[in-house]
């Protein structure tokens, strides 16, 4: 070999050298992006990618009321609407949704990835599976029948009142058995009139009448605490006895006023008297006047209590729990001075007069009797 192939050979192996470790980290990076590749591959065809992405007929998905990440998590994979419920869960937390997935009926594809499943799920644009209810404190239950309907969660009140009517359904409820098997529940107009919680419910679109009756009896213990009992029991009272005396008191009065009323019962009560409530009147003609005629005082009915001493024979409402606690708490100060009397002072404000002597009273109603007329008229000019 002479001196230049020597040195040609000496150039090209200084050349392969300097490209040697390139094409080594060249090859091994291919390499890498391979086994990456079919990795990544791998990994989307077991967990990520569609289902089928030629399906794309609607499949309907429900996410009820308190389902967990996991349920709805396990329910997609179930339905075969996702590859892995696990990685649907973990994916869901990592990328911010999971606490933005929202109750209702879905329509989704088998086609859809990952993210379009969780863009609808969490979007709320499915049709709700609940909704909420909210049952005001006074309402009668032909009133809270009628909302229902008019919310479009019953087609119609007779079931409702039906079963409001008899309550046999509902004779597991201590408070209803005693009810059920007292000697004036055949002169009610409703045996569960009283005992439909006032308060807002969380129920489902599809629940049947019985089923949003047996909620709103349930919530009827919170009402009811066991402090509550022991309150009645020293004033001799039962629990039938306290809810009718607090209906009473929830339709003669407003909240601030509730105590007084109260004592104004008690001591009448106390007293042998009538209670004389017009409000009993109207529960049993259905009307909503302030001025009520003689014949109206005189109606043939256990509920009037003009013409029956006691307590009428149930509740004429459903009151809220203030009610309640001041059926069992009368105001102190009243029940000392033996208030005996009441008339409304404002009927567009509720503010209410008190009287201790009947020539005290029928002076107050001679003062604001007017007023009352006047908001009768108003009313009945509204409505027409």
């Amino acid at each position: 070999m002479n001196l230049f192939d020597h040195e040609e050979n000496q150039k090209y192996t200084g050349i392969w050298n300097l490209i040697r470790p390139i094409a080594m980290l060249l090859c091994a990076m291919l390499l890498l992006y391979g086994i990456v590749s079919t990795a990544v591959s791998l990994v989307r065809q077991k967990w990520i990618d569609p289902v089928n992405i030629k399906d794309n007929s609607d499949i309907g998905f429900v996410v009820a009321s308190g389902d967990s990440l996991n349920r709805v998590s396990k329910n997609l994979e179930k339905q075969k609407l996702i590859r892995s419920g696990t990685f649907f869960k973990y994916f869901a937390d990592f990328s911010g949704f999971g606490q933005k997935i929202q109750a209702g009926e879905y329509t989704l594809k088998r086609s859809m990835t990952v993210n379009e499943i969780l863009d609808r799920l969490s979007s709320g644009d499915g049709k709700p599976t609940v909704t909420d209810i909210t049952i005001i404190p006074g309402w009668t239950v032909e009133d809270i029948a009628n909302y229902l309907v008019k919310e479009n969660i019953l087609k119609n009140t007779d079931k409702f009142l039906s079963l409001c009517k008899s309550g046999q359904d509902f004779s597991a409820y201590y408070y209803i058995h005693d009810v059920l098997n007292s000697r004036d529940k055949s002169n009610r107009k409703y045996v569960l009139e009283g005992y439909l919680a006032p308060d807002t419910y969380e129920i489902y679109i599809s629940s049947d009448e019985e089923t949003i009756i047996r909620k709103l009896i349930s919530q009827t213990e919170a009402v009811f605490p066991s402090n509550f009992q022991e309150r009645a029991e020293e004033l001799n009272l039962s629990m039938d006895d306290v809810f009718t005396l607090a209906s009473l008191i929830e339709k003669e009065a407003k909240t601030q006023d509730f105590a007084k009323v109260s004592a104004v019962f008690h001591n009448r009560l106390q007293k042998n008297m009538t209670l004389g409530s017009d409000v009993t009147i109207k529960y049993v003609l259905g009307t909503k006047r302030m001025v009520l005629t003689k014949e109206d005082l005189s109606v043939k009915s256990y509920y009037n209590t003009y013409t029956n001493k006691g307590l009428p024979p149930g509740p004429i409402c459903n009151p809220s729990q203030d009610a309640v606690r001041a059926a069992l708490y009368p105001d102190e100060e009243f029940l000392k001075n033996n208030m005996l009397y009441f008339c409304s002072k404002n009927p567009d404000t509720g503010e209410l007069h008190f009287s201790r002597t009947l020539a005290e009273h029928e002076q107050a109603v001679k003062i604001y009797s007017p007023l009352w007329q006047a908001f009768d008229e108003r009313r009945l000019n509204e409505q027409n």
